[in-house]
């Protein structure tokens, strides 16, 4: 007989599954890793119970009230085909538009707090959830959700086969908002901190040593300082020289090093933008008017209103001014 799960235990399996480096992370083209918490199977299907519910009652309001229109004697073929006809609006157009003109919403989703969006993380179109809506009449409708079930079992994150064609994944949006511990530089680091070189770590490593911080104070002391040294030997390629402390204290102590470099670098960069944008407007306050043509000066003994006239019988020829009054 196996042994019942505590919450301790529980909460042990939730940490160290948001500390696997395995896991099918979101990461955009600028090789940022998103924050999107995936739906479970179990939110994801009682909300697909929900909107399959609704759809049914839909399609049967419809063949219902076109029961009651179509005209008598029309041949049996084009009553098959209109029916065909109502039931591809119902599972494929209307999911599809509801999804669009709602960013990724519907009936069963919006009661249980999820939201289907693109693999970076966007709003999907009519593209992506006109694919989903194809691709679900098959693995949703034809198969009862057999075959959905069995593609989302296969992968960490729960994506159907409309997911993986549309590129979408489901997000759970409904969490309980946590307040991130503030990570501090230990005592035991400030003379470490004057001279420890420190580069930039990467975008998943990251992630995991905020979610070992967020999630430390839930778990067993025995797999928090297992899990501190594993992240530490990681750290350890990154940071030099390694100083002769605890794992946690050394993981503190990057983070809060890190943090500080990067302020200033925030901070110094805002600075040179400001002085760029301040030294660009005094020098376009500070450039002289242009003169137009005709705020030129006139030639020397050429009155304001008198032009160069050429006389000759030869067009081209060089013009000379007229001479001066009383000159000849």
């Amino acid at each position: 007989m196996s042994k019942r799960a505590t919450p301790r235990d529980l909460a042990d399996r939730r940490f160290v599954r948001a500390l696997d480096d395995t896991d099918d992370a979101l990461v955009v083209g600028e090789a940022v890793v998103l924050d999107v918490v995936p739906a479970s199977i179990v939110l994801r299907g009682a909300a697909a119970l929900l909107d399959a519910l609704c759809l049914v009652v839909l399609l049967v309001m419809l063949l219902i009230g076109m029961s009651r229109v179509w005209p008598t004697g029309v041949d049996s073929g084009w009553s098959a085909a209109a029916q065909i006809v109502v039931v591809v609006v119902v599972f494929v157009l209307v999911p599809a538009a509801v999804e669009t003109v709602t960013r990724g919403r519907s009936v069963g989703r919006y009661a249980l707090g999820t939201r289907v969006v693109r693999v970076d993380g966007g709003a999907v179109s009519f593209r992506h959830a006109f694919t989903r809506a194809l691709v679900g009449l098959l693995e949703l409708w034809l198969t009862v959700g057999s075959l959905a079930l069995v593609v989302a079992l296969f992968g960490s994150r729960p994506r159907r086969l409309g997911d993986l064609l549309a590129g979408t994944v489901v997000q759970h949006e409904r969490l309980r908002r946590t307040v991130d511990p503030v990570v501090t530089l230990p005592p035991s680091l400030v003379g470490w901190a004057g001279v420890a070189d420190v580069r930039r770590l990467p975008q998943r490593l990251e992630n995991r040593i905020a979610a070992f911080f967020r999630g430390a104070a839930s778990v067993q002391p025995g797999l928090r300082a297992e899990v501190a040294r594993s992240l530490a030997a990681e750290v350890a390629e990154y940071a030099q020289p390694v100083p002769p402390v605890p794992a946690e204290e050394f993981l503190a102590g990057v983070v809060a090093l890190r943090r500080a470099r990067d302020l200033r670098a925030f901070t110094g960069r805002a600075r040179t933008l400001e002085r760029a944008s301040t030294l660009a407007g005094g020098a376009s306050a500070g450039l002289p008017a242009l003169r137009t043509p005709t705020d030129a000066a006139p030639a020397p003994g050429l009155s304001s209103g008198t032009a160069p006239t050429c006389t000759g019988p030869r067009p081209g020829r060089r013009c000379t001014p007229p001479a001066p009054a009383g000159v000849r």
